[in-house]
């Protein structure tokens, strides 16, 4: 065994919500974690998603009835974990008569509302669309439909205020860190990790390891540790657009395609519309892919199939793609790919828990079974196993009764001088951690100088030093989503703030009170 290094229980590879979800539900039982992630938080698949919190109502169609009510069970813990970065969103989902029969359609409709229990979502309803505010967006033909109920999500916050929990539990969070080797013992790991910036190496040891390296986790197993699996991944690209917003509504819709597949278009950072996803076999290298022409001719053709107002390829503002890890079943149909998860303990020596699979509506529960599975390899004591994620709120997610507007109305009332828009960004990002930014400020000219509208330097500061950003994509596009709404010398303007005053290279940990350690 090698001596004087760094030791852990567990080290975790990955910074995606799986990843986080894990390093915070074994912090939180007591265990050393470190986890490791070579790009940013959320810098691959847990970004690239179509921002929802939900059951999956077509897996109904593919019978993948325990998947539906596991995510529907934690939809409804989500949604009270953090009521600042998601919220209950209204579905309408006009009829086709070309498409599925309304039998069929009323009795998913009816498992999706009964297969777990709802406190406060209602239910699904039939509707007449001439007379309903989403019919207007639609074509004439478009008749009748139905509404049910789902959550949206800020998908990379959720990973980030994972971390942040887990920072303040005591794990050390290292971005930019990449897993470039391990061996292992009957006692533990040997881990090698590599700082992005630097090139430098260093080692730690861990009683265990988990894999959560997303689209990498296979060969992380294979060519990383030599470790054979039983499991294979398949890879399905997801695609989405957004476009200047199509409706005026707060509603969203699901779409029904020819090819049997289904279209989300959701109210997107109150001026646009999201449009996704595609379903498309991917072979390639996951951290360069970008959407293809065909991918963006056929998100826009079956959204003009339902919106009178039609859009092109020249109406996209921007685009995103994502590889999603699915576990390999056989599924012919990339879209029939399950979206469940398997976890694989490994004790061939020291433990290791790979995650295949799996879906952000999910992490949750994936992290606390990861969890179960591991420690008993590890001869932990009872209490130390102990669940406590479900019922615990995220960082800045304690809003009084889970209610955001009475939040924002408190926030206005509490600080007069706050521009309302302004408030309800920091409100919907922060939660009650938006007195920890906003500090002892009394006055807009207190937050610094203002770097691109909306923006001003003490955020920026706060990101760095309590949530790893270290330069303007990660501001612009993953901590907040302000990109979409700067033009290129703004964005420009919060790209050389960030190189001339964070630097390139990521704070260690995050403490107990949230300072840098």
């Amino acid at each position: 065994m090698e001596r004087n290094l760094d030791q852990y229980d567990l080290v975790v590879i990955g910074g995606g919500v799986n990843g986080t979800g894990i390093a915070r539900d074994a912090s939180g039982r007591g265990l050393t974690v470190l986890l490791c992630e070579k790009d940013d938080l959320a810098a691959h698949t847990s970004s690239a998603s179509t921002k929802l919190i939900h059951g999956g109502l077509r897996y109904l169609e593919y019978f993948e009835f325990r998947l539906v009510r596991k995510a529907l069970l934690e939809r409804e813990l989500l949604l009270k974990a953090a009521p600042h970065i998601m919220g209950p969103l209204r579905f309408v989902m006009p009829h086709d008569p070309a498409m599925r029969p309304t039998w069929m359609i009323r009795a998913g409709l009816f498992l999706y509302d009964h297969l777990a229990p709802r406190e406060f979502l209602p239910a699904s309803t039939a509707l007449k669309l001439a007379s309903h505010p989403a019919g207007a967006a639609l074509k004439p033909g478009f008749t009748h439909g139905f509404a049910y109920s789902d959550g949206w999500v800020d998908d990379a916050r959720l990973v980030v205020l994972n971390a942040v929990d887990a920072g303040h539990r005591g794990a050390v969070i290292a971005p930019r860190t990449g897993c470039v080797g391990a061996t292992r013992d009957a006692a533990g790991w040997t881990v090698t990790l590599r700082d992005a910036f630097t090139r430098e190496s260093r080692k730690v040891r861990a009683r265990a390891l988990v894999n959560a390296a997303g689209p990498w986790v296979a060969q992380f197993l294979a060519q990383d540790l030599r470790v054979t699996s039983r499991h294979k991944i398949r890879l399905i690209k997801g695609s989405h657009i957004i476009v200047a917003k199509l409706f005026e509504h707060p509603y969203a819709y699901l779409f029904q395609n020819p090819d049997r597949r289904i279209l989300f278009a959701i109210p997107y950072e109150r001026e646009f519309t999201l449009i996704g996803t595609t379903d498309v076999e991917y072979d390639g290298n996951p951290e360069r892919m970008t959407i293809s022409g065909e991918e963006t001719r056929y998100l826009c053709q079956m959204a003009n199939r339902y919106f009178r107002k039609a859009i092109g390829p020249e109406d996209v503002v921007r685009s995103y793609s994502g590889v999603r890890p699915l576990l390999e079943d056989d599924a012919a149909d990339a879209a029939a790919v399950t979206r469940d998860y398997w976890l694989e303990l490994n004790c061939d020596g020291a433990p290791i828990v790979s995650v295949f699979g799996g879906k952000i509506t999910t992490f949750r529960r994936l992290a606390e079974e990861a969890m179960d599975l591991l420690l008993p390899a590890l001869g932990v004591s009872d209490a130390i196993r102990r669940h406590w994620t479900a019922h615990a709120a995220l960082p800045g997610g304690d809003l009084p009764d889970a209610d955001f507007d009475a939040f924002l109305a408190t926030l206005l009332r509490n600080n007069p001088w706050l521009p309302p828009a302004l408030a309800r960004r920091y409100a919907h990002a922060y939660g009650t951690y938006v007195t920890r930014l906003l500090g002892s400020a009394k006055n807009l000219a207190d937050l610094g100088e203002e770097i691109a509208p909306g923006l001003f330097t003490q955020e920026l500061k706060y990101l760095a030093e309590h949530e790893w950003a270290r330069d303007g994509e990660d501001i612009l596009w993953r901590r907040t989503k302000l990109g979409l709404h700067l033009n290129s010398s703004e964005c420009a303007a919060v790209e050389r703030w960030m190189d001339q005053h964070i630097g390139r290279r990521a704070p260690d940990s995050v403490d107990a009170t949230g300072s840098l350690s």
